[in-house]
């Protein structure tokens, strides 16, 4: 692995893609699709950005998530997830991520489902199954802002697809 001494500055996400039916068997990784913002975390020697898919900052816009990254036990990492806005009832809302851009507060939930730098070491290479279970670890005792998002191995035909905004079933 690589050691590089900070996490790159951004990194292109991987994109879920559209499909009829989950892949089958036990080769196959599933995760709940959520629906919310998908963003990047960076943490820097205390430093941290909230980071678009595109890689616009957008740090002011979510402070309260920024804090909760800053408190992690680790110097430097990197992390994929999905912003979401969760009613009380845990159901999620896509308005609440817009009105907590507007007003800085809000039920914020940064699920986390990947982790691709942690203290100066490149884990891409390592398998995702291997970053998740790492990144699990880290998040232990992390405020109720920031949730693991777990993962099902296999079993991906009998998960229910979520619908998009469009109506069409996505899975990633």
């Amino acid at each position: 692995m690589r050691r590089p001494t900070s996490p790159p500055a951004w990194i292109k996400p991987q994109l879920a893609a559209l499909v009829k039916a989950p892949p089958a068997g036990s080769d196959w990784l599933h995760e709940i699709k959520m629906d919310g913002y998908r963003m990047h975390a960076r943490l820097d020697a205390g430093r941290v950005q909230i980071l678009t898919r595109r890689g616009n900052i957008w740090t002011d816009k979510y402070p309260a998530i920024a804090q909760a990254v800053s408190g992690l036990p680790a110097k430097n990492a990197y992390f994929d997830g999905e912003l979401c806005g969760v009613l009380s009832d845990g159901r999620t809302a896509f308005n609440l991520i817009q009105n907590a851009s507007d007003t800085g507060q809000g039920s914020l939930v940064f699920f986390l489902f990947d982790l691709l730098f942690l203290d100066g070491a490149d884990l891409t290479a390592l398998p995702l199954v291997d970053r998740k279970a790492r990144l699990a670890k880290l998040l232990a005792g992390a405020p109720p802002s920031l949730q693991y998002n777990d993962h099902q191995i296999g079993h991906g035909p009998a998960i229910p697809p979520a619908s998009s905004s469009n109506g069409c079933p996505t899975l990633c």
